[in-house]
């Protein structure tokens, strides 16, 4: 089983947190020349292109400036992100078994390194999908990851048994040939939901603290088996057989 969750926008330079070992990002080398594009422009084209305030965009161009640099320290992508999705993860109680696990069956996507496994060594960065660059034929970082990434993707989650539990957001499907993906593996997406006028409905916040809580629930249990997520159960939510399919797991607060 492989676990596909998005990467965050916010980010962290500092952790106390020991870990087992690092690894490099496969796609470091796309990286580092996308930082060394991003670089050129000025705090005011980043707040443009990146719909950032004005602080956040000297933030980030400093980051850029600096993201060759030596002194610039790189963290674990696990401990590197800080979103609500990583929080609920709560990596700071992992074991180095657990860490190791989560090295093998989870992937986090990135629009600056593709895609990433958690001891990957990564630099702060804030970028979105469709930024273009004219250094990448003008080619939205969607579609300059697709080619880049699909294959590579396909391959890791048959190393795991060829089942991906999809709990990223929807907008990471275009990162690959999701139509691709769906040939060749089985995809389940966990979805959900509470009740809102008796009818069910998505609310992103807690669909978000889910898809941590159930990363977290996968990698620390071990599992393996779509059939063992159905006894996720977190604050209210429980697996709701009427409302899921073969492809879609769906879990609501009554």
């Amino acid at each position: 089983m492989m676990i596909y969750i998005s990467c965050a926008k916010t980010m962290t330079a500092r952790s106390k947190q020991q870990v087992p070992f690092t690894t490099t990002p496969a796609f470091e080398a796309d990286a580092r020349q996308n930082a060394m594009h991003m670089a050129q422009f000025s705090a005011e084209e980043l707040a443009r292109m990146l719909r950032i305030n004005s602080r956040l965009a000297a933030e980030n161009r400093l980051r850029y400036q600096d993201f060759l640099s030596p002194d610039n320290q790189a963290l674990p992508a696990l401990l590197s992100y800080t979103g609500i999705v990583f929080k609920r993860i709560a990596p700071k109680d992992f074991t180095k078994d657990d860490l190791e696990y989560a090295q093998q069956h989870l992937l986090i996507s990135s629009f600056l390194y593709g895609l990433l496994r958690p001891l990957d060594l990564i630099k702060n960065y804030r970028l979105e999908g469709d930024v273009r660059l004219s250094e990448n034929n003008n080619e939205t970082m969607f579609n300059f990851w697709k080619p880049r990434l699909t294959d590579y993707f396909i391959a890791q989650i048959k190393q795991q048994g060829g089942l991906l539990i999809n709990l990223a957001s929807s907008e990471m499907k275009d990162l690959v040939d999701w139509g691709k993906v769906t040939r060749e593996v089985k995809v389940i997406t966990p979805e959900f939901q509470v009740y809102k006028n008796g009818k069910p409905a998505t609310v992103v916040i807690y669909t978000k603290m889910c898809r941590g809580e159930m990363t977290r629930f996968i990698l620390k249990n071990r599992l393996e088996d779509a059939e063992s997520l159905k006894s996720f159960s977190w604050e209210g939510f429980n697996y709701n057989p009427r409302l899921s399919t073969d492809t879609q797991m769906v879990f609501t607060m009554e």
